[in-house]
């Protein structure tokens, strides 16, 4: 059982649709939230602290997390699942990229 944190930018359909989706899945925690200043839920030093596991959406949202939290994260295991903000919350192709991507980590 881990604890999984997901971030995109705004925490409105990618991050969300994450933390939906792995909430109980297999055991584990997930939670999720947005690197921009006017995000559903922002990300916290406290959030990357809780997180066993950190997934970014894209490559700017780990370099955002790196420059505000590098000694937060230093020891932490961060993906970039490289998944474009293309999608609305739950769309069918999202949940599916998030399963084939994010099932090989845990």
């Amino acid at each position: 059982k881990m604890k999984l944190l997901f971030l995109c930018s705004q925490n409105k359909r990618r991050s969300l649709t994450a933390e939906n989706i792995f909430d109980g899945y297999n055991g584990h925690e997930a939670r999720s939230a947005g690197t921009e200043s006017n995000a559903r839920i922002k990300v916290t030093g406290g959030l990357l602290g809780w997180a066993e596991i950190i997934f970014c959406m894209e490559k700017k949202h780990f370099r955002r997390i790196k420059e505000k939290y590098s000694d937060m994260i230093a020891d932490k295991k961060v993906v970039c699942l490289y998944i474009n903000d293309d999608y609305d919350f739950m769309d069918r192709e999202l949940v599916e990229l998030l399963m084939s991507n994010v099932c090989d980590y845990i």
